[in-house]
């Protein structure tokens, strides 16, 4: 239906087409171009945690991530992107007790701050937000079970004026966002998206991409209304070029 609409109805600008914006919403094809990227050379490394995709009994989710060399803690996440509550899993038991289908991710620790990177076509906006803690070998002696976070990236959780340490507070090299932004641009085809970031603790150059979302809360952006004003501008814009000029002439 919406492309016999969108044949029919040329002159309507389409912000991001629907199957683009489907393999964002799945957490097992959501990082795949990231993983592609060779940013090795771009002022910092940016790659993807090691994860798994599970779609079959929990009994046999140990087993899986044993053979697939994945390291405990294990952040668990639901398939479909459109649910934000994560889970923790700290021992081979407490995988047994998670729900599939859904996807196993390593957990890097990155001193509890995040970058949640704002993309509106060619705009880039950065916010902290806190996160998880690190966890240490004691952490893992002393903790069993699944640990359940409804939402561990909110409003409330801001970090940008919190006093932090600057190590882990340093935001990304704009040029490496720059880079990373173009060419998830282009490969996804999309220009409506947040991709979430985290700074592997004790490094200052290595960066993890751990999740995407396609047209996030973006009124939690810093001066979205200018940003979103001036996209829809430049939209207007680009279409205004490409419309056929006409001249009349006298006869």
């Amino acid at each position: 239906m919406f492309n016999e609409y969108r044949e029919t109805h040329p002159e309507v600008t389409v912000l991001d087409p629907p199957g683009a914006i489907e393999h964002l919403l799945n957490r097992q094809s959501m990082l795949q171009e990231v993983s592609k990227l060779d940013l090795t050379d771009c002022h910092g490394k940016v790659g993807v945690p090691k994860q798994l995709f599970v779609n079959t009994d929990p009994s046999s989710i140990p087993a899986a991530v044993m053979r697939a060399g994945l390291s405990l803690p294990l952040v668990a996440k639901p398939l479909v992107a459109k649910s934000h509550e994560l889970s923790l899993a700290y021992d081979p038991t407490s995988l047994t007790k998670l729900e599939p289908p859904l996807v196993l991710q390593e957990f890097v620790n990155h001193g509890g701050v995040l970058f949640k990177v704002y993309i509106v076509g060619d705009a880039i906006r950065v916010v902290r937000r806190f996160s998880l803690p690190n966890v240490d070998e004691g952490d893992l002696s002393n903790n069993a079970g699944v640990f359940r976070f409804p939402r561990v990236s909110c409003a409330a959780a801001n970090a940008d004026d919190a006093d932090l340490d600057p190590h882990i507070a340093e935001l990304p090299p704009r040029p490496l966002l720059e880079i990373l932004a173009r060419e998830l641009r282009r490969r996804l085809g999309l220009r409506l998206f947040n991709i979430d970031m985290i700074r592997e603790h004790g490094t200052r150059d290595r960066f993890y991409v751990i999740d995407m979302n396609y047209f996030p809360g973006y009124g939690k952006m810093p001066g979205y209304e200018h940003v979103f004003t001036d996209f829809l501008l430049s939209l207007d814009q680009k279409e205004y070029k490409r419309r056929p000029s006409y001249t009349s002439g006298e006869g």
